[in-house]
């Protein structure tokens, strides 16, 4: 029988004591009612016990053989090239979907910024054609004091535009009505 799947590595980390109290408590109690997990907790305990009794010796020495194994697989392993070693990274980060697709949404999006980055700028939509009104020399203070009035002149001269500005603050005002309470009155029957 095989220990439960979620307790397997928890049961080699406690087996090393390497878990905090409570989770080893915990575990410990599943183990007691658990006879596929205190079986492998009873196993990985006497691995540990055998490593823990057994001393390494200083006078091993790796065999002739051993040592041109290792050379002949650095030699095959060596003999790629950086681009084969690039490629078959990158091959193995695709085949990996957990990496691959937030590497692809992020070059989808990353593309979709640059199209839109790129298009050219919007040219303003052209104004209309103004219409140039001429009048006699000297009549533009004759021109009634509106915006597009102001606008036109200032097109032909900022010089023009400050003389009929000027002209027109000297100007006289004309009469205003005057409003007395009796005309309000008759303006208003209702008071």
């Amino acid at each position: 029988m095989k220990p439960c799947q979620t307790n397997r590595k928890l049961i080699a980390w406690l087996a090393l004591d390497a878990l905090d109290t409570r989770t080893a408590a915990a575990l410990r109690e599943h183990i007691a009612l658990c006879g596929s997990c205190r079986r492998y907790w009873e196993e990985i305990s006497r691995v540990k016990e055998r490593l823990a009794v057994a001393k390494p010796t200083s006078d091993i020495q790796a065999s002739k053989s051993f040592y041109q194994r290792v050379a002949e697989k650095l030699e095959a392993y060596g003999g790629y090239s950086i681009g084969e070693n690039l490629t078959a990274s990158i091959r193995g980060v695709i085949l990996n979907w957990r990496l691959a697709l937030p590497a692809t949404v992020a070059l989808l999006i990353a593309a979709f910024a640059l199209v839109i980055l790129w298009q050219p700028p919007r040219q303003a939509p052209s104004a209309p054609p103004e219409v140039q009104v001429t009048s006699a020399p000297g009549s533009e203070s004759d021109l009634a004091p509106t915006l597009a009035n102001y606008q036109m002149i200032a097109g032909q001269s900022l010089g023009k535009l400050d003389d009929v500005l000027t002209e027109q603050g000297n100007k006289a005002l004309p009469p205003a009505p005057m409003y007395t309470a009796s005309t309000f009155r008759l303006a208003n029957p209702s008071f």
